[in-house]
């Protein structure tokens, strides 16, 4: 029987199959002498041990088309990456690791400015059209007033779509609005220092409509880039690739080096100051990483 790992937890693996069974199931210990270990998100063939009790061996797990590193899943389609607009404010360089992350494994982003419903239409404007000018989809939601839920839902049919953001931007609010099968534990944001609570425990797919799979993650406020070489970084900010031709050098860093269509585009305001400096952030971080 074929299936997908929709939870692991303790060694126990549940698997989602036709008709709309789970079963937990132990990874075979051919696994472990490999050193194989099951993703979430991970198609795989299982053997019944118990129809009643719905247990089963995971027997072999099929290729996987995408693999994140954090969160660690397989075989995803889509990332929506959840920002909220205020409370706690943007980090946009925390955003631009994201989309770097994302761009890197050739996944497909959406981006989600939450809590509409407290800033000023002006101000969302300004930060959307930053990454829609870029080609990103953007969507903007309320968790109060319910505002693009439906819009960001169609978005997510026939896919298997992992959020991702820091805590307290309203990740787990917004998925209890999508689906009704599990309701999502969701927190306050810390009024002492303007962060949010970790709230999702655990790694998990959920289904909803017909073949439709969302993962919400442990919210997290840092991601390492560290396993990227320097020199790929300017790869994965797709709005370079057009003003790229203009550099005078092709090895080009857009960093110090003379006559930088980047660093022009920038200027013109073509590109925007705020990806670029989280670009040479980035960029910098690395270098100390590779100096080290």
């Amino acid at each position: 029987m074929v299936g997908k790992i929709i939870k692991g937890i303790g060694g126990f693996y549940y698997v989602y199959t036709e008709g709309d069974i789970l079963y937990e199931c132990r990874a075979k210990g051919i696994f472990r002498k490999r050193k194989i270990t099951p993703l979430i998100g991970d198609n795989v063939v299982i053997s019944i041990l118990d129809y009643k009790n719905k247990l089963g061996n995971i027997d072999k797990i099929l290729p996987r088309t995408t693999y994140l590193k954090r969160p660690t899943v397989a075989n995803i389609d889509q990332a929506v990456i959840v920002f909220s607009l205020s409370q706690p404010e943007p980090d946009t360089n925390l955003l631009d690791r994201f989309l770097v992350m994302v761009e890197e494994k050739d996944i497909d982003a959406i981006i989600c400015f939450n809590k509409t419903d407290i800033v000023p239409s002006e101000e969302i404007a300004i930060l959307t059209n930053i990454y829609k000018s870029i080609g990103y989809r953007v969507v903007t939601t309320s968790w109060v007033n319910k505002d693009g839920v439906e819009e960001l839902k169609a978005m997510l049919e026939g896919k298997t779509t992992v959020f991702a953001g820091p805590s307290g931007v309203g990740k787990s609010s917004i998925l209890n609005l999508i689906q009704s099968e599990i309701e999502l534990e969701t927190g306050e944001v810390s009024r002492k220092i303007g962060r949010g609570k970790h709230t999702t425990r655990h790694v998990e797919l959920i289904t909803f409509q017909h073949n439709s799979y969302v993962l919400d993650t442990p919210g997290f406020s840092s991601l390492n880039i560290d396993y990227m070489e320097q020199i790929e970084l300017r790869n994965y900010f797709r709005e370079f690739a057009k003003y790229a031709y203009e550099c005078r050098f092709k090895s080009c860093r857009h960093i110090n080096e003379p006559i930088c269509g980047i660093k022009e585009a920038v200027k013109r305001g073509d590109i925007s100051e705020t990806r670029y400096l989280s670009y040479k952030q980035l960029f910098t971080e690395l270098d100390n990483i590779r100096r080290w």
